[in-house]
């Protein structure tokens, strides 16, 4: 058991509970609080939606994915939480009832915390804020003109307001400002530090990076865990007894975005959407992929680290990051070592990472104009890639001077196209010379047939979106969502 103190609806709680003891199941059957519904239990409904306030905002997250240490300090409201004591109603309850979002009434619960979240942050692509939660009654049209019938209205004076911070150059901290007020905000980490000699404490959360690189050094049994995104189906969906948890989410370190001359380090705890926000102007076909990882409940928990070190060969932000040539941070105890990150992937789910090594930090070259993002999947939003294809390519005088192509969902790991990447080296940037490297993909990649795509699919795909990739650099872009309406 571990002491958690946090705010929850406004009163702050200090419980004791098993380290991955979920939010979800606290608060149906330890708090009543059964607003909050139980669906896929796996993060792709919503209908578990809450919003969680810590010093970089409000923002909606799944309860089902939530384990109770990574809430240390921080305020839940759930929509039991969401109206005035007086019985006021929030402007999107208000709305919601006023254009008829509600049906059968499972989902509305994590539909009115996803759209509180986003009318609090000021969010008007209710299209994207709205894609992880499932409805299956109203068809979304009145939910959709609910959220914009609530643009307007003023922030509820009974719910506190925060300002999210900006990018910055000379250095940005995702999560260093002033946390928000309350009894929980300055209380105890959940779990002690634990010794060298001695297991750490259950639920234990390092707050330094010197603490965590000796825990996990000593004990590298113990699981590290970031956004829970991965690691929670491992506890909901396998049952898992996990050893040794250790979460990341106290240590500062580990949520900087420093920008240099032409790159970003980026610790490993950043989430999606805080990288996201960040790339937007620097690489935005990068920012454009990364707007269809998953859902804006799982971009606001998922990390980059995690994302990385999970291993997975259809990751969304590895191929893109091979592509640029990004470095990667490891670190085991004071030992301290740099790799490009496509050495790091070795076979399916092995990497070169050591017993008691951890992903600290990812360096990001940003001077990439000619990066190109793809991601093929049988749905827009909310689904894993086919393929996933990401072209770094630069032209000089008709010519491709320079070619890097990273590809995730055509082998066991993220990969780059060496062979196909020869074959337009010094040729005319031509759809003729496109064609005559068609050949080299089969001798990069022999992919798998699975749910997803065939074998055969997946390498007229990849060839596909090369051609697609010089469109777009000849400045005819081709847009999914205008196919598709």
């Amino acid at each position: 058991m571990t002491e958690i103190a946090f705010i929850l609806n406004g009163t702050p709680l200090s419980v004791a509970a098993e380290p991955t003891r979920t939010l979800l199941d606290f608060l149906r059957e330890d708090r009543g609080l059964t607003g909050t519904k139980e669906g896929c239990n796996e993060g792709d409904c919503g209908a578990c939606t809450v919003m969680v306030t810590d010093e970089t905002g409000p923002r909606a997250l799944n309860a089902c994915l939530l384990f109770l240490p990574q809430l240390q300090g921080k305020e839940v409201r759930t929509v039991e939480g969401l109206a005035a004591p007086d019985g006021r109603l929030h402007p999107v309850q208000q709305a919601l009832i006023d254009h008829h979002g509600s049906q059968c009434g499972f989902c509305t619960p994590g539909f009115v915390m996803s759209m509180a979240a986003a009318h609090a942050t000021g969010c008007r692509d209710h299209d994207d804020t709205l894609a992880g939660n499932l409805c299956r009654c109203t068809g979304y049209a009145p939910i959709v003109r609910a959220a914009r019938a609530a643009e307007e209205a003023p922030p509820p004076d009974w719910l506190p307001s925060f300002t999210l911070p900006q990018i910055s150059s000379g250095g940005t901290v995702s999560g260093e400002s002033p946390s928000p007020g309350g009894a929980a905000a300055n209380a105890r980490p959940a779990g002690g530090p634990g010794g060298a000699d001695s297991p750490p404490a259950a639920g234990c959360r390092p707050t330094s990076l010197e603490e965590l690189a000796r825990l996990y050094e000593a004990h590298p049994e113990a699981t590290l865990i970031a956004g829970a995104t991965d690691v929670g189906l491992w506890v909901t969906k396998d049952l898992r007894d996990l050893s040794m948890p250790l979460f990341l989410g106290a240590i500062p370190e580990l949520r900087r975005i420093e920008e240099a001359a032409g790159s970003l380090r980026v610790g490993a705890m950043v989430t999606i959407s805080d990288l996201r926000a960040a790339l937007a102007p620097r690489l935005p076909g990068l920012a454009d992929l990364l707007r269809r990882f998953a859902s804006v409940q799982i971009r606001n928990a998922a990390t980059l680290g995690g994302n990385i070190a999970n291993g997975s060969p259809i990751g969304d932000t590895p191929p893109a990051l091979i592509a640029l040539g990004a470095t990667l941070h490891l670190r085991r105890g004071e030992t301290r070592r740099d790799l490009p990150l496509e050495e790091f992937f070795l076979d399916y789910r092995k990497q070169d990472r050591r017993p008691g090594e951890f992903v600290e930090a990812v360096t990001i070259p940003t001077e990439a104009p000619g990066l190109r993002c793809y991601k093929l999947s049988k749905r827009f939003d909310q689904d894993i890639s086919a393929v996933c294809g990401c072209f770094n390519i630069s032209v000089e005088a008709g010519r491709v001077a320079a070619a890097r192509l990273a590809f995730g969902g055509m082998a066991g790991i993220p990969k780059r196209a060496a062979a196909v990447e020869a074959a337009l080296l010094g040729r005319p940037w031509t759809l003729a010379t496109i064609e005559a490297a068609r050949p080299a993909f089969a001798e990069d990649f022999t992919p798998l047939s699975d749910m997803r795509a065939s074998a055969g699919y997946r390498l007229e795909a990849a060839a596909a979106l090369l051609v697609r990739a010089f469109h777009d650099l000849q400045g005819h872009p081709v847009s999914v969502l205008e196919v598709e309406a």
